[in-house]
């Protein structure tokens, strides 16, 4: 490429990737035309792509001092790439584009110039302002899933979006930066937790634009994205009282507890003892919760290997140790209250928090 980059970049264009390899280039090649005489960056946020996406960015990065690539180790989510994308820009003006070739970069001049007249703080790329054939990019399952996740937003938001779960959007640095300890680093829809994280509304500006099918590569939705989005959007929805993560830990919870209950069923109608089948019942529940909870909760700190043992065995220690302190809360409430609901659930209410903050820590 040719393309020659003005001085003193004043857009930051992030890009987070995973196994997107082969549409790099014509992403680049797309955006410098787009951006043609206009100072911009580009920072690739790559979760150690195994098709060798990083590798690739750094190549171009060599000749081309424009762009520039996070190759980020044991780390995993779009969320979290897209914050680190934009916490490692130094313009003030920050956009965030999918490395897919769905967004359309051609609205990127447009974008900018909204921010840079003061009209508005956020500018968001909309699927579905005026003809619905924006959408033509999307399968009948995933555009049945982004109008629900639409809706779900707007219950939460203080703004009226069309598209408040969009992955095409330009903001002003500082924004992110304010809310940045309330963000999420888990899931897909981070321009929605950046907006339902203000303190104040912010002057958001839609564009409408054609959702593009993508070329190459896969995408990386999937049901346990869905799952921490709805996590995301409880968790606004009571003002960050419960971190997502802590609510899908309880509920990988609940659903152990319905799998003790279960195999503790079967076993006892196989006329074994109670005795037996209560501890095959736990250490199964156990089992289970810690293979959800590495699968979804943890998903972007996923144990394998030699790794999953060790996890697994340290789960099981420390459970064992909520177990006991569950227990001890449960019968020091019971004493002089001889209330057994308030008692149980203190102690089922300390056994889960300790649970989820020592695997945390010790786990994961």
């Amino acid at each position: 490429m040719d393309f020659k980059a003005p001085s003193s970049p004043v857009l930051t264009v992030v890009v987070p990737t995973f196994n997107e390899r082969e549409n790099i280039l014509p992403l680049i090649e797309r955006i410098a035309t787009a951006l043609a005489g206009i100072a911009w960056q580009m920072i690739v946020v790559d979760d150690d792509s195994p098709d060798g996406t990083a590798g690739l960015v750094k190549s171009i990065a060599e000749s081309d001092p424009r762009i520039s690539c996070i190759h980020r180790m044991g780390q995993r989510g779009l969320a979290g790439a897209v914050v680190d994308g934009i916490m490692a820009s130094a313009t003030p003006l920050v956009a965030v584009v999918d490395a897919d070739g769905q967004h359309d970069e051609s609205l990127l001049p447009k974008m900018l110039t909204a921010l840079r007249n003061d009209t508005a703080d956020l500018v968001v790329g909309s699927r579905y302002l005026g003809d619905q054939d924006l959408e033509r990019g999307l399968s009948a399952f995933r555009k049945a899933g982004s109008g629900f996740a639409n809706w779900l937003a707007q219950q939460v938001i203080k703004a009226k979006l069309s598209d408040p779960v969009s992955g095409f959007f330009a903001i002003r640095r500082e924004l992110v930066e304010a809310v940045l300890p309330r963000l999420s680093r888990n899931g897909f829809k981070i321009l929605f937790d950046i907006i339902s994280s203000q303190k104040q509304p912010l002057r958001i500006i839609e564009i409408p634009y054609r959702f593009r099918e993508r070329v190459t590569g896969e995408s990386k939705l999937d049901e346990r994205i869905i799952i921490e989005y709805i996590g995301l959007i409880i968790a606004k929805a009571t003002g960050d009282l419960v971190s997502p993560r802590a609510l899908m830990f309880g509920i990988v919870g609940a659903s152990g507890l319905v799998v003790h209950l279960t195999v503790l069923r079967l076993l006892l109608g196989g006329h074994v003892t109670f005795a037996v089948a209560q501890t095959f019942a736990a250490v199964t529940a156990m089992t289970t919760n810690f293979l959800i909870n590495n699968a979804v909760t943890y998903r972007d700190r996923r144990l394998r290997g030699m790794k999953l043992l060790r996890g697994y065995l340290r789960f099981c220690a420390l459970c064992g140790v909520g177990l006991l302190g569950n227990i001890f809360v449960a019968d020091l409430v019971y004493s002089p209250t001889h209330n057994w609901w308030l008692a149980g659930a203190a102690g089922a209410g300390f056994g889960a928090i300790w649970n989820y903050v020592s695997t945390s820590f010790a786990v994961w």
